[in-house]
């Protein structure tokens, strides 16, 4: 595989480093290479070089080009499946096993192994987006009711799960189950436009589909806004000095895990403004594990304890025994805006028009190692009562939230008492 230098070292003051291909390149049918290493060409050289004609086979053994090309949609329909939702695509499909599986009884399984299993995969696809429009809609139906009435929920997560372990552990399955649906091609549908250097007009660029992606980083924001709701809801002071501490033990216990995304939600959560002002609640709280936690997610230095943190966890990982060490679910939020600088730092076509290689290659590096993550299967046993309420429990909006915050403790100052007098407005207005 070609290496690829390290992502500083392709920038210079300037932005994109172009000195990084003057050095020595071989040029071979438009392809260039370093090292061994393709770093460029334009897509027609590329075609040109994996497309077999009467004087020219990528493999000199004509009879291994068959088995070749199931390898290719072995690997395409197993990685990119969502990409054959598209009835187009799966007809193509259908037509060219038809021609490979014709004449050779053994070529025919293998179309049929590779289309059935395809089919399995969107059929479970298709039943984990129902289950999200239905856990929305249920969502959606209660926050209305919060609308009208921020104090009328009785039942909160303590009751539910007084472990801090335990809800931890459900938090990762939730975390597991939903990165396990995100295609790599969210990503590029995600962020990558259509190339304007190509005209090709017949691109299925209106097929674009990121709805797993789009429900992940929901889900952080649902967890941040029930962290929030379920700290600001008690009317006791000491009941929510006792949820907030009950939190950083369960941030804690998904930062032992690995589950950095669940870690990083309920910090933010316990960091949204209704919930900081709160300043008797936080003084009956002993905050040095919450300081230590704040410490490993800092943003400075572009989340550098985090990123320690994470390739610690990897490197935990890649030696694993058990599926329990294995966990590296990270903070999605920044991976996300790790691959869009990627995306936007570096040019897709070299000044000579060819396509930059050396961009791809670090994209599809860090895509890769999120793939590897995703597909590990959570050790932990289900609860379903639990799960339930993380799913469903009704949560706050922000006007809710600052509502019952100040009538747990008032406002302070001349921006509070008018936010305060402003949502007491509207709040008789929608009650009556």
């Amino acid at each position: 595989m070609p290496q690829t230098p390290p992502f500083a070292a392709m920038f210079d003051s300037s932005g994109y480093n172009r000195n990084l291909y003057q050095s020595k390149e071989d040029n071979c049918g438009g392809l260039y290479y370093h090292d061994n290493n393709l770093l460029s060409g334009s897509l027609e050289a590329l075609i040109q070089h994996l497309v077999p004609n009467v004087d020219y086979y990528p493999d000199s053994r004509i009879r291994k080009i068959a088995p070749k090309i199931l390898q290719l949609l072995t690997e395409w329909t197993e990685t990119f499946p969502y990409d054959f939702r598209d009835e187009r695509m799966m007809r193509n499909l259908k037509e060219l096993a038809q021609r490979i599986a014709s004449g050779d009884e053994m070529y025919r399984k293998n179309v049929q192994q590779i289309i059935q299993s395809l089919i399995r995969k969107l059929a479970s696809l298709s039943q984990y987006e129902e289950v999200l429009a239905k856990i929305n809609a249920t969502s959606t139906d209660r926050l209305t009711v919060l609308k009208i009435k921020p104090q009328s929920i009785q039942r909160d997560i303590i009751t539910v799960c007084n472990d801090p372990y335990m809800l931890a552990q459900q938090l990762t399955h939730i975390e597991l189950e939903r990165l396990n649906y995100i295609g790599p091609e969210e990503f590029v549908q995600a962020f990558v436009q259509k190339d304007p250097l190509d005209n090709d007009k017949s691109c299925y660029a209106d097929q674009k589909k990121t709805r797993n992606l789009e429900a992940y980083v929901e889900w952080f924001n649902r967890l941040s806004y029930l962290v929030a709701t379920e700290i600001c809801m008690p009317v006791k002071k000491k009941h929510r000095a006792r949820m907030i501490e009950y939190f950083i033990d369960v941030a804690r216990e998904c930062f032992n895990i690995g589950n950095f995304n669940s870690l990083m939600a309920i910090i933010s959560g316990m960091n949204m403004s209704p919930v900081s002002r709160l300043k008797k609640t936080w003084a009956k709280v002993k905050t040095a594990k919450f300081d230590i936690l704040e410490h490993q997610m800092d943003p400075s230095s572009n989340f550098n304890n985090y990123r320690t943190a994470l390739r610690g966890a990897a490197q935990r990982s890649l030696t694993a025994h058990s599926n329990r060490e294995k966990i590296v679910i990270p903070f999605f939020s920044l991976l996300i805006k790790d691959i869009y600088f990627l995306n936007e730092g570096c040019a897709n076509r070299l000044p000579n028009g060819h396509v930059n290689f050396e961009k791809f290659w670090e994209l599809a590096k860090q895509v890769s190692e999120f793939m590897t993550w995703k597909q590990v299967e959570c050790p932990f046993e289900k609860d379903r009562k639990i799960l339930q309420y993380l799913l469903t429990a009704p949560v706050f909006s922000e006007d809710a939230l600052y509502m019952a915050s100040y009538e747990s403790e008032g406002p302070e100052n001349h921006i509070e008492k008018d936010r305060w007098k402003t949502l007491r407005f509207v709040w008789d207005r929608v009650s009556t």
